[in-house]
């Protein structure tokens, strides 16, 4: 429950907190992309909108009174970022209202990010590069900055004139993967583009008559923008090719209820991870002990390429804290001996895969094993 507390309410037979639970769970589960995580109190306060009883406005004031009182101490610290922004998600899924035009995708940034990146709403005025893990560190090549306002209204041009009339369902979701896919590509904002483009999206899926609300956003958020790089990145010297089968397979979940495995290590360029096997945690396994079985399985499962030194290095660090010590940066480089950026890299690492959760109230960046 503590984990996922939303999943009871997309099986509520009760539609009203069905979909409340749908929003949020999507909402949250989003934040992923960026490597976020929300605090437990917007849990319980999404939790007490979903019950019915606040209205989703009570909690924007519940929420902004909460971080009145209590401001970050750490620059570096998103958890305000990752409550806003769920909160704001949840209320535009919540919201019928929509309109398949650019100013309806600018809005959506602007609704997202007011009063948390300054850029809130506008298109950028710079040339970008990324560098993506699924890539082994390359970039996609993003829309160039001259342009993006002509290449957004552009591929709205083109989605409107496009009939879907006579296509089967595997040409449907072809065509989808590759209109989201461009439409993530042209990144016409400096950050939050794969959040604003998820509930973009979302709300057109539901004007061609898609529910898309199951748990796939939610629990695939980080597959979902591997599978826009994918989509976007051709290396002809290497024989890589973009492609869209990643985002269809994603799709097929999504909207057929499809259960086909979705796996970041997959779509690596390498193909180093293909044949990954997810129990294989080494030799040292059978001396971890009872009490670490839970943290080895997790660690066994995390979906993301990492080394036996890095495993081991997370074993030695719950080893050290176990589930009551709160720890941050300092005892993760104390512990393995990393230096400090990549020390911060295996708490993001951490973080986004569920292992760990962010404290509050025992001094900035710190976290405990869940």
């Amino acid at each position: 429950m503590e984990q996922d507390p939303f999943k009871e309410y997309i099986k509520e037979t009760e539609p009203e907190k069905r979909d409340k639970g749908y929003a949020w769970h999507t909402a949250i589960g989003l934040q992923a992309v960026d490597g976020l995580r929300p605090s437990k109190y917007l849990i319980e306060t999404a939790i007490k909108n979903i019950e019915g009883d606040i209205s989703i406005d009570e909690a924007g004031e519940l929420l902004n009174s909460y971080y009145k009182e209590n401001p970050k101490s750490d620059e570096t610290d998103r958890t305000e970022e990752a409550d806003k922004v769920s909160l704001r998600i949840a209320k535009i899924l919540s919201e019928k209202a929509f309109s398949f035009t650019p100013n309806e995708y600018i809005s959506i940034h602007r609704k997202l990010f007011t009063g948390i990146y300054r850029h809130a709403g506008r298109i950028r005025d710079y040339n970008i590069t990324k560098k993506e893990w699924v890539l082994n560190g390359a970039t996609v090549l993003y829309g160039s900055a001259s342009e993006l306002r002509a290449t957004l209204e552009y591929d709205f041009s083109e989605e409107k004139k496009f009939s879907y009339k006579n296509l089967n369902m595997d040409q449907i979701i072809r065509h989808l993967a590759v209109f989201v896919s461009r439409l993530w590509q042209i990144h016409i904002f400096a950050e939050g583009n794969t959040r604003t483009t998820a509930v973009f999206f979302i709300k057109y899926l539901r004007t061609l008559g898609f529910d898309a609300t199951n748990d796939i956003f939610a629990e695939h958020a980080w597959y979902f923008r591997n599978a826009l790089v994918r989509a976007n990145y051709t290396d002809l010297k290497n024989g890589v090719h973009e492609t869209t089968e990643y985002l269809e397979l994603f799709l097929k979940n999504l909207l057929l209820n499809e259960e086909n495995e979705l796996h970041n290590r997959t779509m690596h360029v390498s193909g180093k991870f293909n044949n990954l096997q997810k129990a294989n945690i080494g030799e040292g396994k059978a001396d971890i002990g009872e009490e670490k079985a839970d943290i080895a399985i997790k660690i066994a499962n995390i979906d993301e390429a990492i080394n036996s030194k890095t495993r081991s290095n997370i074993l030695a660090l719950y080893q050290h804290c176990g589930k009551e010590t709160f720890f941050g940066r300092t005892v993760v480089e104390s512990v393995t001996g990393l230096k400090s950026t990549r020390a911060s890299e295996v708490l993001q690492l951490l973080l986004r895969n569920n292992i760990i959760e962010k404290v509050q109230g025992h001094g900035k960046g710190k976290y405990r094993f869940l």
